[in-house]
């Protein structure tokens, strides 16, 4: 079976998407927009619509994000879509998020969290609860925020994500770091790379190497972070990404600052 007209242009804007050209994204799914608008499938509508919510997401359009992730709400309550409903809620509890409106997006994420439960959906769960960790260690909440990552493991574990782990664990250094309890956090941060470094995953490395800089740092290892952060440049010239510049400035100052603290040592010998 072909597909539609209207699933296709959805198909060329996710193409789009995972490539990161948003605006030849969001025109794709626009049009498709217009095709659903004039056809009697509420399915087809809900996919466009969501797709349109996530392109505006992740371009800082929380607004229209919050209006097309509404409508596909009130469809899937319509269609009795229940796994549907609950990721968005968590779509709508992450626009708030984002904008640092913490109550209201936990209160999103809450609501998903019930429908999920019912569901049994523990993939999504895992995802959420880390989410919720992480509203809770935005608040400062510490204890609730490790409870909640706990959960989020234990769960990613059950369900066989390893991924999911390693970005857990990296989340729960950043809460430590935050919580200045510096060595939890290059505990966490390296079994974090542990895994990642299992899976060859480069991405996630240099994620959980960029924890362990910022940990040692912030103890006044330097050389150290200098070792860490140096991994992280690597990975981000290897990738293209965006943070290059900014962390190959910051390399440079901790090797400077590194150089000057061993000059003084010796002049302090001698």
């Amino acid at each position: 079976m072909q597909p539609s007209h209207s699933a296709r242009l959805n198909q060329q804007g996710n193409a789009h998407f995972s490539r990161g050209f948003y605006t030849e994204a969001y025109e794709c799914y626009a049009q498709a927009l217009d095709v659903d608008r004039k056809s009697s499938d509420p399915r087809a509508l809900v996919a466009t619509l969501g797709n349109l919510g996530n392109i505006c997401a992740v371009s800082g359009k929380r607004p229209q994000a919050q209006r097309y992730y509404q409508e596909v709400l009130e469809l899937q309550k319509i269609l009795g879509d229940d796994r549907g409903i609950s990721a968005t809620l968590t779509n709508l509890g992450n626009v708030h998020v984002d904008a640092g409106e913490w109550e209201r997006g936990r209160a999103y994420y809450l609501e998903a969290l019930d429908m999920m439960e019912r569901l049994e959906d523990d993939a999504a769960k895992a995802v959420l609860l880390s989410d919720l960790g992480l509203v809770a260690k935005e608040t400062r909440r510490f204890e609730q925020a490790v409870d909640y990552y706990s959960q989020s493991i234990t769960l990613m574990k059950r369900v066989g994500n390893q991924g999911g782990q390693a970005d857990v664990y990296k989340m729960m250094a950043r809460m430590y770091a935050a919580w200045e309890r510096y060595e939890d956090a290059v505990a966490c941060a390296q079994t974090s790379l542990a895994i990642a470094e299992r899976l060859r995953d480069e991405l996630r490395v240099g994620g959980a190497c960029y924890a362990l800089a910022e940990c040692h740092e912030a103890q006044d290892r330097d050389e150290e972070a200098v070792r860490f952060l140096h991994r992280v440049v690597r990975v981000d010239r290897k990738y293209g990404l965006p943070k290059l510049d900014e962390n190959t400035r910051r390399l440079t100052v901790l090797r400077q600052r590194l150089v000057k603290k061993r000059a003084q040592s010796m002049e302090a010998i001698s």
